[in-house]
Formats: C-alpha cells, sequence, structure tokens
C-alpha cells in the first residue's frame, strides 16, 4: 500500500517529542507539510532540527494550546490543515482518594479540551472543502483504567465520546474523525514512568519486562509498543485509503484492551 500525502497539511500538537513526534515524521515522510506544535518556540525549534535530519517538509506552530491565546497562535500560524492529530497529553501516576481538584481539571483541560479548542477551529474549514482527517490519540486507558491513574483513564474515555461525538457533526461532509487507541508506549516520559513503579536499579529491559508483567499482564504483545508504530495507524486513517473509516475508535494496543469496544 503506497500512501501519499503530498499536497496536504497535517498539525501534530504535542508533537516536539514522543509519540507526536514520531506521528510527525511518519506524515512527513509519507509526503505532507506537517507543523510541529509545542509549548515553546525553542522546543519546537529544536525538535524541527532532529526532524529535518531524515528529510520531509516541517514549519513551525508553536504556543500553549491549553490555552485560548496559545491555540489562537497556533491557528494563526497554520490558518488551513487537511489533517489535523491531537496527541498532547499528560500522564503520571496518582493514588486515587488523593487526586485534587485542581489535577483532575489540568487533565481534562490538557487531554480533553486542547483537542476540542482545536477541532472547533478547523473543523469548519475541512467541512467546507468537503476533506480532512481527525485524528485524536486516546489509550487503553480509556476503556481499561488504571488503578494507578485514574483521572488519566477519565479523560481519555472522554476523548472517546469527543470524537465520536465530532464525526458525527462531520457526517456526509467528506471529513474522517477517528480515535487512536493506543496501548503502553515506549517514549521518555514512559520510561520515568515504569521506574516510578519498579525497582531504579533495574535495566530497562527487565525493568520494561517487570512493568508489563505486574502492572500490564492483559498485553498480547508483551512489551512496550514503539512509537512509530503508532504512527502507522495515524498516516494510513490520514490517507484516502481510509475514508470509510469514522467515528471509530481505531486499536494500537498490542490487544490490551479484553473486549470488543461498542
Amino acid at each position: 500500500m503506497l500512501i501519499d500525502l503530498s499536497g496536504r497539511t497535517a498539525l501534530v500538537t504535542g508533537s516536539t517529542q514522543g509519540i507526536g513526534a514520531a506521528i510527525a515524521a511518519g506524515l512527513a515522510a509519507a509526503g505532507a507539510r506537517v507543523a510541529v506544535n509545542g509549548r515553546s518556540r525553542a522546543s519546537v525549534e529544536e525538535a524541527l532540527a532532529r526532524l529535518r535530519a531524515s528529510g520531509g517538509e516541517f514549519v513551525a506552530a508553536p504556543g500553549d494550546i491549553t490555552t485560548d491565546e496559545g491555540a489562537r497562535s497556533v491557528f494563526e500560524a497554520v490558518p488551513r490543515t487537511d489533517i489535523l492529530v491531537n496527541s498532547l497529553g499528560v500522564f503520571g501516576p496518582a493514588k486515587a482518594l488523593e487526586i485534587e481538584d485542581d489535577e483532575w481539571r489540568r487533565y481534562f483541560d490538557t487531554n480533553v479540551l486542547t483537542a476540542v479548542r482545536m477541532i472547533r477551529r478547523y473543523l469548519p474549514g475541512m467541512m467546507e472543502r468537503s476533506w480532512g482527517r481527525v485524528q485524536n490519540i486516546a489509550s487503553d486507558s480509556a476503556v481499561a483504567v488504571p488503578a494507578e491513574m485514574i483521572h488519566y483513564g477519565m479523560s481519555k474515555t472522554a476523548l472517546l465520546a469527543v470524537s465520536r461525538g465530532f464525526a458525527k457533526e462531520a457526517a456526509g461532509t467528506g471529513v474522517t474523525v477517528n480515535s487512536v487507541i493506543a496501548g503502553p508506549t515506549h517514549t521518555g516520559g514512559v520510561e520515568d514512568f515504569v521506574y516510578e513503579l519498579v525497582d531504579r536499579n533495574l535495566p530497562w529491559d527487565e525493568a520494561q519486562r517487570s512493568f508489563m508483567r505486574t502492572h500490564r499482564p492483559q498485553s498480547l504483545l508483551q512489551r512496550l509498543i514503539e512509537p512509530e508504530e503508532i504512527a502507522h495507524m495515524v498516516v494510513y486513517l490520514s490517507s484516502p485509503f481510509a475514508s470509510a473509516t469514522t467515528g471509530g475508535a481505531l486499536r494500537v494496543d498490542g490487544g490490551y484492551v479484553d473486549s470488543i469496544l461498542p
């Protein structure tokens, strides 16, 4: 399958590192012009230097999209996009009864409201042009809520509802809206998270196996997923080949979720 996104512009939020950066690289490799987003111009410029080293067309779209002002700055930098990937998110362990109100709000604002904010800006133009792709990076935690971070699970469950709702708003327009359910993924942030739950003296490979065995035993893959594996699904959903896939929750979770999604 040859995926050609030449002539398309994509915006990937939270794309200076991790899954977002892998998605940006994957879309660019398929020919898209990709806008890279991060909170600061410095972080975006550093990411652009890394991404451009492998080829592809990238532009800067700095801005803290947890605020209206930051989202407006991004929109001014990239006033039109054909592909919107909402990848920005925060996560971390916390005891359920010790999560304060402000932390619940922070997770909702960062993991859910940022996606809503960007979709509101870009979806109308996509619908007018009768073509567009919106993807929200969700998580297996949306349907298999982990005991150690229920606030994160809550936010990703809400994101599934956001995706389905906006897919209905775009019905019949040629624009698709989907969620990508990512399983436990190997990023720098996840390495830190793993070492919060297992012995920090363990070598990484052993620590990873211990984490999956103890905290994610449902995984059929029995390893962390690489960010590029998430990107492959995003690139496919961004292509004309996925024109009949909308309102869905596509799994790249290593067989983690032991149920059929509704």
